[in-house]
């Protein structure tokens, strides 16, 4: 079938359905902090929806540290600032060691030993997005739910339509400012801590080699006066996220996750039957606390999906809210990951076959998608997503509600959904 052939009356229904499923799940289970028990509630009611038009539905269980990922912001934030101010009072009350060449050397080897640690801890989580603060905190069971419709005859193929349902702790930044400059409260907390670090290493290293002229003397007898500006920075890294307050998600991203149940729903109701393609829906927790689930999914199925012989392609849906961002996210990760290019073409020549010719591929800047932990595995994975990269003011706080989701924005995102899976179907990527 032809995207053209699909009965636009389905997609409009399923629409309408959307709304009505996103304000019932947040009207009855409300936010959805990763593994807690408001969001598995939230998956078991869209189960029961699934079990109607799927051939199979379960769920798989996994491990997590829900508040690994972003509580090193108070970690690091809170140890840079009490080894600069600690530091500061022990020097100028004469109990520092001091040092014939600099007085401030022992306190600059401290704080940028502290800042060199933060930098990296940063670097591991929010980066790259590794599960290194883990083993610190405590863990609960996350569940990733799972749905399948299966073809008629043998599965040659198979796309994976993927949401997250779990919500975000809130970001302070975002809530007050409203979206305006939360990229320069973190790029300034990230430069400065860097910045800090590459003065202490030069006036740690001018110290010791005894130096002496007008360039490394200034970092020697003033270049500890940067950390305090750090601390400024770092203040707004420790207030930044709220973790008593949870976003209701409704955007980000119960539009994503209803983009997954909907893709199997409207297939159903619109009497589509594949011959060889299996179409898949996946729910995943953990999302916002560190992509949690999906990595776990990927490793879970990294021999079915690479090593079968089944042509295998996820496509994860992330916020289907601000139409005019509406884009194919071929990099991930901050810049780092790279998504399969055949499959991110698809999905661009699947949105023009739906008559929406004005996407483009963009770069999730800032943060990552549950695709990232697909690539990174070596599964072919893209993202489809909607959203104000300045960021959105609804983003990542209590304004994520039912009364912000856009029909209009939702409905082009389905359509260049169901537009993929023809084609999936029909081209496969090889």
């Amino acid at each position: 079938m032809k995207f053209k052939d699909f009965p636009q009356a389905v997609i409009n229904e399923n629409v309408d359905y959307t709304v009505k499923e996103i304000t019932n799940v947040i009207k009855k289970y409300g936010p959805r902090e990763s593994g807690n028990e408001n969001c598995f509630a939230a998956q078991k009611h869209m189960k029961k929806e699934l079990e109607m038009f799927s051939d199979e539905v379960h769920f798989e269980e996994y491990k997590m540290a829900p508040k690994a990922f972003l509580h090193f912001t108070k970690l690091v934030s809170s140890a840079c600032i009490i080894a600069v101010i600690a530091c500061a009072i022990l020097q100028f009350l004469g109990v520092m060691p001091l040092t014939n060449t600099n007085p401030w050397l022992v306190a600059q080897i401290v704080v940028t030993a502290v800042v060199a640690i933060s930098l990296f801890i940063t670097g591991m989580e929010f980066l790259m997005y590794k599960q290194f603060m883990d083993p610190l905190y405590k863990k609960v069971t996350g569940h990733n739910l799972v749905a399948t419709r299966k073809p008629t005859g043998e599965v040659k193929r198979r796309i994976i339509i993927s949401g997250h349902c779990d919500s975000a702790y809130e970001w302070r930044h975002i809530y007050y400012c409203k979206g305006k400059g939360m990229t320069i409260f973190m790029a300034g907390t990230i430069v400065s801590a860097f910045v800090s670090f590459v003065i202490g290493v030069l006036s740690i290293i001018f110290s010791l080699t005894g130096a002496d002229n007008a360039f490394c003397n200034f970092f020697v007898n003033y270049g500890y006066y940067w950390h305090f500006f750090t601390v400024l920075n770092m203040i707004t890294l420790l207030l930044f996220v709220d973790f008593k307050t949870i976003s209701p998600g409704a955007n980000d991203n119960l539009t994503g996750t209803y983009s997954a149940v909907t893709a199997l729903r409207m297939l159903d109701q619109a009497g589509v039957e594949f011959e060889n393609t299996e179409v898949v829906c996946m729910v995943t927790d953990g999302e916002e606390a560190g992509l949690r689930g999906a990595k776990q999914f990927a490793k879970d199925h990294y021999e079915e999906y690479v090593n079968s012989g089944v042509e295998t392609a996820v496509l994860c849906v992330d916020t289907l809210t601000d139409l005019e961002y509406l884009n194919v996210y071929n990099r991930d990760m901050t810049g780092t990951v790279k998504h399969n290019p055949k499959f991110s073409q698809l999905v661009m020549d699947s949105a023009k076959d739906a008559g929406h010719d004005d996407l483009k591929f963009a770069n999730v800047f800032f943060g990552s998608s549950d695709a990232a932990a697909f690539t990174q595995k070596g599964i072919t994975a893209t993202c489809l997503a909607a959203m104000d990269p300045t960021p959105a003011d609804y983003y990542h706080n209590r304004r994520d509600s039912y009364d912000r989701l856009v029909p209009e924005a939702i409905k082009t995102g389905y359509e260049v959904v169901i537009s993929t899976i023809l084609n999936f179907d029909e081209k496969g990527l090889n």
